[in-house]
């Protein structure tokens, strides 16, 4: 972390890109490397998306403007320079964020570190090593804030802002962080875009939104410069202006932007589209993680099956969701002994859809027909 905070620090002060490509482990560089096919001008970092898409990820050439353009605009929004407590693997774009924002800032990053899940004790260390003359910023992904809320709230309501993103987070688990008196704000955004450009359903100086047929169109100077493992680009031009086409459903809420989900996550149950995450946001009421995914059937062409790591049966389920379309109501539950992550805050749907067929398919779980 020291490493890359000084790497950017430097670049910062030269105007001049570090040269980066980001993996998870050495290991895996070179087969990176080996992926590279495109021209790299104008490209100072390569990071990989979490592969939502296509189950395998893009790596993503940006350059040192758009990253700091991004940087810079949250500072702004955030009122100003301060530390920050990371968390977050730096090979994706959010860690990586928070390092960039701490080396524009002039004021190296504290580590938070566990061994596993939350560790309230180190968490507590960790923010009693920050300085006391600066804000404090902290970046999480939901199921981190989640897991804060429940056993060491106190020690979010130190952030003057506690930075939420990588996935929806449940309307309920907003409601709760608020009122503990954790300063939350949601962010949207992607690698493409050099981390998040949306806060509080509003974008960051630079940045701009449109809906096109539904879907989330972004322009502004932290746009990425291309993909770099292949020919297809997600960028298109509207009225002489580049835009990333994002595959994200959107609609605008009293002027501010709301999520609804991937179009690519849609279930089609018996006719009807369900959007998962509508779904999702009423289970997550309910104790643990929840994620519903599809599941082929014959019946319904698609079930709507709610996999989850606790033990809930289909009747509590069922009446949880009983003021939603009969539509989007689950028919089947799974158990999961661990869920499949793609990504900080990503679940990897495509696994946990796997998981949820062939455990119907050998009996297990409940199901509804």
């Amino acid at each position: 972390m020291a490493t890359l905070y000084t790497a950017l620090r430097d670049a910062v002060e030269r105007g001049t890109g570090p040269g980066l490509l980001m993996v998870p482990e050495g290991a895996d560089f070179a087969p990176a490397l080996a992926r590279i096919n495109q021209p790299l001008d104008r490209v100072d970092v390569v990071i990989a998306t979490s592969g939502s898409t296509d189950g395998r990820g893009h790596l993503v050439g940006l350059g040192l403007p758009a990253l700091l353009a991004s940087a810079r605009a949250t500072l702004e929004r955030l009122g100003g320079p301060g530390q920050w407590l990371t968390s977050l693997p730096v090979h994706h774009v959010a860690g990586f964020q928070v390092v960039l924002r701490s080396a524009v800032a002039g004021i190296e990053p504290v580590v938070y570190s566990p061994a596993s899940g939350l560790d309230p004790a180190l968490l507590a260390d960790r923010v009693a090593a920050m300085r006391t003359d600066v804000p404090h910023y902290l970046s999480l992904v939901p199921t981190q804030l989640g897991r804060a809320l429940e056993t060491a709230p106190a020690l979010l309501t130190s952030f003057d802002a506690v930075l939420v993103g990588g996935a929806a987070l449940a309307p309920d688990v907003a409601a709760h962080a608020r009122a503990a008196g954790v300063r939350v704000v949601t962010t949207y955004g992607m690698t493409e875009t050099s981390g998040g450009c949306v806060y509080d359903g509003f974008p960051l100086r630079g940045a701009r939104v449109r809906l096109v047929d539904g879907r989330i169109h972004l322009a502004g100077p932290m746009l990425a410069t291309r993909y770099l493992d292949t020919d297809a680009q997600p960028f298109v031009r509207l009225d002489g202006e580049r835009w990333l086409a994002t595959a994200d459903l959107g609609e605008w809420v009293d002027g501010a932007l709301r999520v609804l989900g991937r179009a690519d996550d849609v279930i089609i149950s018996g006719g009807v589209n369900v959007n998962p995450h509508d779904v999702e946001q009423v289970l997550a009421r309910l104790d643990g993680q929840w994620v519903v995914v599809p599941v082929p059937d014959a019946t319904w062409g698609q079930l709507v099956v709610a996999v989850t790591d606790c033990e809930r049966s289909l009747d509590a389920v069922r009446a949880a969701t009983a003021d939603l379309p009969a539509a989007l109501r689950p028919r089947a539950v799974v158990r999961a002994g661990e869920f499949h992550f793609r990504g900080p805050g990503k679940v990897d749907r495509r696994a946990m859809a796997a998981l949820a067929a062939a455990e119907l398919a050998a009996g297990r779980g409940e199901r509804r027909h």
